[in-house]
């Protein structure tokens, strides 16, 4: 059993084979429809999809203008693309501590870094439930900053009734099969600042100021590469199933969050294992199920539970190690260990537990049981 996977239904299959039989494999209308309806599902004015989470990234750091010599403050416990998007960019990560029942970003943390360098702040929205907008915006506000959210794990949720993707002045998604919605490979980002919207679009044509079906809509052939840019588009084929995997979006996080609700009853009972908190003024996207391990109780380290619970089968996994620790990093930034001492107590007991919308009750009732035998003696 994996820990995440895509669901994939007969419509998503019949929209992929009428976007390749329409013509038009790129560049083409699927992808202005997918970008009008993921806008709109977000509440936001603009959508730029692209062919990663980690594309959405880096054009939102181009974006917003982080370039030599910024510094953007980024949470240690989260994939590496958030803070690989800076370092492409040119500027520097910041590393701030999370919370340690939440493991989303610690404000106050956060703004002890902030120095004249400053010029963004990117929060990720870790396992799918929204960070502190509210608290966030008035830190950036304080110190005229730019605000990212890092939105791949929370497509689909909200945050005081508003939408994630329309918290911070630019959010990013991505559409890798285990998160919310799939498009095989894919991202975007969303915003309702034009000037961020145009800069993104040119970015992931290579700089260049139209497309190929703008300029076949003028009749033209003139372009002009104005900037460097990245070939970072996204094919109509997946933009086809992008739109009927958002159509279904609702569905899914419902049925995330059902099974999400059976982990939190079952775990009751289960020594040694504790889900994360979850707070009230947020909906959940529940890409992600984290637990923190009791791993004295359980008389067994983190990495023990990890093999035992792969050998039966249960297919777990570590989400994530705090970014400053692998070797890229530790010879370009240097050691920092001990800078984000929650991050770094958190990552030694943290466990993601399979979550995913075709999940069965039979399924999550075997995982826990598989959960009880973590203290069986081998």
């Amino acid at each position: 059993m994996p820990y995440g996977r895509q669901s994939i239904n007969d419509r998503d299959v019949e929209a992929v084979v009428e976007a390749l039989k329409s013509g038009w494999l790129t560049t083409g209308p699927q992808v202005e429809h997918f970008e009008r309806d993921l806008a709109s599902f977000c509440g936001t004015v603009h959508a730029v999809v692209v062919n990663s989470g980690t594309a959405a990234l880096h054009a939102a750091a181009h974006a917003i203008n982080i370039q030599e010599g910024d510094e953007v403050i980024v949470p240690a416990i989260t994939f590496a693309a958030t803070s690989n998007a800076v370092l492409y960019a040119g500027g520097t990560p910041v590393f701030a501590d999370v919370n340690p029942d939440t493991l989303l970003i610690d404000l106050s943390d956060a703004e002890s870094k902030v120095t004249p360098r400053t010029k963004a702040i990117c929060a990720v929205d870790y396992a799918g439930q929204p960070c502190d907008y509210q608290g966030l915006r008035e830190l950036a506000d304080r110190h005229g900053l730019r605000l990212i959210a890092d939105a791949c794990h929370s497509i689909g949720a909200s945050y005081r009734g508003r939408m994630s993707g329309s918290l911070a002045d630019v959010s990013t998604f991505s559409f890798h099969p285990v998160k919310g919605i799939t498009t095989g490979e894919g991202g975007a980002l969303v915003t309702s600042h034009p000037e961020i919207a145009q800069s993104a679009r040119q970015f992931r044509n290579h700089g260049i100021d139209t497309d190929h079906r703008l300029r076949a809509r003028q009749g033209a052939h003139v372009y002009d590469q104005e900037t460097l840019g990245f070939n970072y588009r996204l094919s109509d084929i997946q933009c086809a199933l992008g739109r009927t995997q958002l159509a279904r979006l609702p569905s899914f996080v419902y049925r995330r969050a059902e099974l999400a609700d059976r982990y939190h009853e079952a775990l009751v009972t289960v020594d040694g294992v504790s889900p994360l908190t979850v707070l009230s003024d947020r909906v959940h996207a529940w890409h992600l199920y984290a637990v923190l391990l009791e791993t004295e109780r359980l008389g067994i380290s983190r990495d023990e539970a990890f093999s035992r619970l792969r050998d039966m089968n249960i297919g777990v996994n570590v989400h994530y190690r705090p970014v400053y620790q692998h070797t890229y990093y530790r010879k370009r930034l240097g050691d920092l260990d001990g800078i984000c001492p929650a991050a770094e107590a958190a990552y030694d007991r943290l466990l993601t537990l399979p979550l995913f919308p075709d999940m069965t009750a039979e399924d999550l009732d075997d995982v826990v049981y598989s959960l009880t035998r973590l203290g069986d003696p081998r």
